[in-house]
């Protein structure tokens, strides 16, 4: 029993990041109809710039202040230099624009940091607790609320903020949103800011326990994708629940089967998915008008 306790506590404090970057996918997706295979990348950041920032002698609540904002702009000038020129390019060209993006930011990445893994130390000490006969690290308590904290903060922003509504209504129709006076364009690049600051906090609470690379953007992307397809891509409810449930089964995977297959859940979660659930688990149906 305790042995599955800790698996479970294990696989929630992952999954719960996957959640994050699966909600950064979410968020741009609704606004934009854009899959941002750069959301990984943001996480990278986040994690990244506050080791550096640290190691320079900035307190760690500035040094993730710093992070977030850093990764903000990054996320922003995605969006000014990349997507926005391509608006109305089909759904496989900004995939691809993205991954090119994607690419670009690792290679800054290497030159701006380097090629190291790195670490945080745990935000309130490493000493476990002791729960149930299992333990639970006290950085983990961190990731699950900053996980919880964020999803309440999106959807108070969405629904009781006009910003958050104008965003809601570009997601409708873009077209109608526009008629009515909403800046679409504006709309879009806040978006992405906010993708990328959720992103960005993932990496801060996620590095003490994952380590982070420049690279590390990569796996992050494609499991926090496997987490929305899962979910339900466009549904931030659906998003939580998919990274949750894919860090239990990537946990249990490897503590009952193997660790050698750990990664591969994510994609074979993407397999079952197109062939099973294509419209996810909280999907639903979508009618097209001809």
């Amino acid at each position: 029993m305790s042995e599955f306790l800790q698996l479970v506590f294990s696989g929630l404090t992952v999954g719960a990041i996957y959640a994050l970057i699966a909600l950064g996918f979410t968020l741009i997706y609704n606004a934009s109809d854009v899959i941002n295979f750069a959301q990984g990348d943001f996480v990278m950041i986040g994690g990244m710039a506050t080791v550096f920032l640290m190691s320079a002698g900035v307190a760690l609540p500035v040094a993730a202040f710093i992070a977030v904002v850093a990764s903000v702009g990054v996320g922003l000038l995605l969006h000014r230099f990349a997507i926005e020129p391509a608006r109305g390019a089909s759904p496989v060209t900004l995939i691809m624009i993205t991954i090119g993006a994607s690419i670009f930011i690792k290679g800054v990445a290497q030159i701006v940091f380097d090629k190291q893994f790195h670490s945080l130390p745990a935000f309130s000490g490493d000493a476990p607790i002791p729960v149930g006969g299992a333990t639970l690290l006290p950085q983990s308590l961190w990731v699950l609320g900053t996980t919880l904290g964020l999803v309440v903060a999106l959807y108070l922003f969405l629904e009781h903020t006009l910003s958050g509504k104008a965003l809601l209504a570009t997601a409708a129709n873009r077209l109608a949103a526009r008629l009515v006076g909403i800046n679409v364009t504006l709309i879009l690049a806040m978006a992405f800011g906010l993708s990328a600051a959720i992103g960005a906090l993932a990496g801060v609470v996620a590095t003490p326990i994952t380590l982070t690379r420049y690279d590390i953007g990569t796996l992050f992307a494609l499991k926090g994708f496997a987490a929305a397809m899962l979910g339900g891509m466009g549904n931030p409810v659906g998003a939580v629940v998919g990274g949750l449930l894919i860090g239990l089964l990537e946990t249990f995977g490897a503590g009952y089967v193997s660790s050698t297959y750990k990664d591969a859940v994510a994609f074979l979660m993407i397999l079952f998915v197109l062939f099973f659930l294509p419209r996810g688990l909280f999907g639903g149906r979508s009618v097209e008008r001809v």
